[in-house]
């Protein structure tokens, strides 16, 4: 049986090189696996993704990401992550709906009822098998960051300490399908908790 699995998790949190490290640890395994990310990946999602992060210049208000990161996400279900499962290949995705209802319905303090629906015309009904948050307060994931940071990244504390709380309320709502770790263990201590979670649901 194909997976759906997703990473999610504030800025520096290393989610993006967990979902990296699982991928190739299923192509290891010998399960057909596919890596993609959020925003982004198709060529839709890519313009969207540069609007969205990248343009400093440009005023984009919380509804008008909402609509954005949903385009794109629509885009990615239809054209990447559905025909993938359909086809029995497993797929690890770095970010998706429950970051929107992390950054756009906490941090931008949207109406979560609308953040929801929005998310399922989204998702088109597509709902991950498990999802791993890796967990770390703002000022420690920050820290890690670089000098090419995007739109987020700028944010203040506030805004990404209410991400943390939208992530830990969205684990409460649907504690079976989350899987969260300390994002302050070593690199292999995260890979070596993930794949003993992921390791029992594969084909035997």
């Amino acid at each position: 049986m194909a997976l759906f699995i997703t990473f999610e998790g504030g800025e520096g949190s290393g989610k993006s090189t967990q979902a990296r490290l699982l991928h190739q640890q299923l192509k290891h395994a010998g399960i057909p696996s596919l890596l993609t990310y959020e925003p982004g990946v198709t060529r839709l999602g890519e313009k969207i993704n540069s609007i969205l992060k990248w343009s400093q210049d440009t005023s984009i208000s919380p509804v008008a990401e909402l609509l954005l990161f949903n385009t794109s996400r629509a885009q990615l279900v239809s054209e990447v992550i559905k025909p993938a499962l359909e086809k029995g290949i497993s797929v690890v995705c770095d970010r998706y709906a429950d970051s929107t209802t992390a950054y756009q319905g906490y941090g931008r303090a949207l109406d979560l009822a609308m953040v929801e629906a929005v998310n399922k015309i989204g998702m088109s009904g597509l709902v991950p098998d498990i999802t791993f948050l890796l967990d770390i307060p703002p000022e420690q994931g920050l820290a890690r960051k670089g000098q090419n940071i995007d739109r987020f990244e700028v944010e203040s504390v506030d805004f990404h300490n209410r991400i943390r709380e939208g992530y830990q309320a969205l684990v409460r709502a649907e504690p079976q399908r989350w899987c969260v770790i300390n994002a302050a263990f070593s690199k292999e201590k995260i890979a070596e908790i993930i794949w003993g979670k992921i390791r029992p649901l594969l084909p035997k």
